[in-house]
């Protein structure tokens, strides 16, 4: 069965171009060529019923992923499914299961079975489980890789981060270099020691064939994982972050070779006057390939806070061309995120999303900061809650001025400029 990369290529205006065009208020024309060149993606496995197509590249809104998932010492199904639930609420396009804790499979078939979104996995993570579950995650074999993502896809899995990057020339460059923080990447770091004990290349790279040939199956939309990411600003941009890259985009073109849909994954910790940089660097050696970024966070020195440090990357990194936001929530760096830090980083997220979309000069992207301007203008308070990114917090902030027919909030009262302004136009 030929891939929708395939099928735009032949110049096929599927149903499910159609939808998401629609989605996007883009031409199905428009969207078709972009799926065609390997510039957009459409996320959507073969055998997942009950989602809408998802396209991410070129042109279209800028997408946020939230990330959840078990740990070893937090495995709750009940928890993941209520972290699902309020972050499809807010308005993820698209959530990644990162469980590596508990009855991972179970947790995951849950997952899918409950989202009305996309869904992601990292399926080294459960090879890497079972294989410590036997004795250590080094006993993983090419084969525990390749069958954990079959068994993904099978599930109905839209998108899969793979870590194919990370080979011994690109750990051997990182090596050399010296960096303060080696590999942050919990994948990176599973390939990185399974490839130093082993003494061999990473599978996913040297039989980068057989995973074109799952992805084609299901049409899977491989996310060619940056393993070897910055953890800290200062090894942003080094050599072994750019080694990686340029892996990734030879990758690509043999993923498109093959009619399979790729975006790529980027950093990570970059400071600001370098978050634009990364992004030209990553569309010219992948040839536009979507890309999908982590962040960035641009300061190292806010725990708690880095909701808001990947909120001002995401922001810059969108309108440099970043196609996907992954948001960070205030619980990173420190434990794993409950259902209020989920929250938190999808409403972070989508506001950084909604800026750069703005700035990219997206058609209808200023439509609700336009309608509520006149909101205001026009002291319309429920107006202004059912626009905001989150009207559940503006309703429970806000408080009216006190005194009869007062209309105007507590920050001026009686002194409000916009109640003032306009009734002296009106005069």
């Amino acid at each position: 069965m030929p891939t929708r990369m395939e099928l735009a290529r032949e110049g096929n205006l599927t149903p499910e171009i159609e939808a998401a065009a629609k989605s996007e208020c883009l031409p199905p024309e428009f969207l078709m060529k972009g799926l065609a060149e390997g510039t957009v993606v459409i996320c959507k496995n073969r055998v997942h019923e009950g989602i809408a197509p998802l396209a991410v590249g070129k042109g279209t809104r800028t997408k946020i992923n939230a990330n959840i998932g078990t740990s070893k010492d937090s495995s709750d199904i009940n928890n993941e499914l209520a972290k699902l639930e309020a972050a499809i609420s807010l308005g993820a396009d698209a959530v990644m299961d990162l469980s590596t804790g508990g009855p991972v499979k179970e947790i995951r078939r849950r997952l899918l079975e409950k989202s009305s979104v996309a869904v992601g996995t990292v399926p080294i993570y459960q090879a890497a489980v079972e294989a410590a579950l036997r004795g250590s995650v080094v006993d993983m074999t090419g084969d525990d890789m390749f069958r954990s993502i079959e068994d993904q896809a099978a599930q109905g899995v839209d998108f899969v981060t793979v870590h194919c990057g990370v080979t011994l020339e690109s750990v051997g460059r990182i090596k050399k270099e010296g960096r303060i923080l080696d590999v942050v990447s919990r994948g990176g770091a599973f390939l990185v020691e399974w490839m130093v004990v082993n003494g061999r290349q990473n599978p996913l790279y040297e039989d980068y064939g057989r995973l074109l040939e799952i992805a084609k199956k299901y049409d899977l939309v491989l996310s060619l994982g940056d393993g070897l990411r910055p953890g800290c600003l200062a090894d942003a941009t080094d050599r072994g972050q750019i080694t990686e890259l340029v892996t990734l985009g030879e990758l690509t073109q043999a993923a498109w070779d093959e009619g399979v849909q790729v975006m790529i994954e980027g950093p990570g910790h970059v400071p600001l006057h370098e978050v634009e940089t990364n992004i030209k660097i990553q569309k010219a050696l992948c040839k536009g390939a979507p890309f999908y970024v982590l962040g960035p966070l641009v300061t190292d020195i806010a725990p708690g806070y880095d909701h808001i440090t990947s909120a001002i990357g995401g922001a810059v990194a969108g309108m440099a061309g970043a196609d996907f936001l992954c948001y960070v929530t205030p619980s990173e760096h420190l434990r794993l995120p409950d259902v209020e830090d989920v929250k938190e980083g999808v409403v972070a997220a989508k506001i950084a999303a909604h800026a750069a979309d703005v700035a990219k000069g997206l058609p209808g992207a200023m439509d609700k900061d336009i309608a509520m301007a006149k909101a205001r203008k026009a002291l319309d308070w429920e107006g202004q809650i059912n626009l905001s990114v989150n009207p559940e917090k503006a309703r429970a902030l806000h408080t009216p001025g006190q005194g009869e027919g007062t209309d105007a909030c507590t920050m001026c009262g009686e002194f409000c400029a916009i109640k003032h302004v306009n009734e002296y136009f009106k005069k």
